[in-house]
């Protein structure tokens, strides 16, 4: 008994082959979900559990209040300069304006960015537009540290009682000190009469 008629032709079948695959493989595409679906609102994680590493971004010179307190009106240019560092942008048709801007992008932490902008009355400093969002130094450490102890953090200095309570150390008599290596004697630097 013979499936295959005699004037069909094998040829054609790798043809049907690749068809059949082409369909399949479509016909799977649509069973799959959309990328909004595969990332969680906030785009942390795919799939639900798998977390892309995320590149730190930062651009800028970080300015604090300590920074923009220590500038006075009447400085240089050059005085600024060496405070704030050079600035982000400047303008060849807006010469009395110097705007430094900073961001940061870290994983774990919410992205920060910020503006100040310097004016200039000719060479001396005329003001600063800050936002008033700007953080103390000690607040910026805080807001990008994304390092946090677990449980209570170690005890890094002793009171000055504890110091009291410590024994006093031991005195020891300075050793003496040998020359190492050969001993060696040179001739007397200057000459014999």
């Amino acid at each position: 008994m013979r499936l295959i008629s005699p004037d069909a032709s094998p040829r054609g079948w790798p043809l049907t082959g690749a068809l059949a695959l082409a369909l399949l493989t479509l016909g799977g595409c649509s069973q799959m979900p959309k990328l909004s679906e595969l990332t969680s609102a906030t785009g942390d994680k795919v799939l639900g559990f798998v977390r892309p590493y995320r590149v730190e971004v930062v651009q800028g010179n970080v300015l604090t209040k300590e920074l923009l307190a220590s500038v006075k009106p009447g400085m240089p240019r050059a005085q600024v300069q060496d405070l704030l560092g050079s600035p982000m942008l400047t303008d060849v048709f807006h010469e009395e304006r110097w705007d430094y801007i900073f961001t940061i992008r870290r994983q774990g932490t919410e992205p920060q960015r910020r503006h100040v902008v310097v004016w200039f009355e000719g060479d001396a400093l005329k003001s600063v537009d800050a936002p008033s969002d700007i953080p103390t130094e000690r607040d910026f450490v805080a807001s990008i540290n994304s390092f946090k102890p677990k449980g209570d953090s170690p005890k890094l200095a002793l009171s000055e009682a504890e110091r009291k309570a410590l024994p006093a150390p031991a005195k020891q008599a300075p050793a003496a000190v040998e020359p190492m290596g050969p001993v060696r004697s040179y001739p007397p630097l200057e000459p014999r009469s």
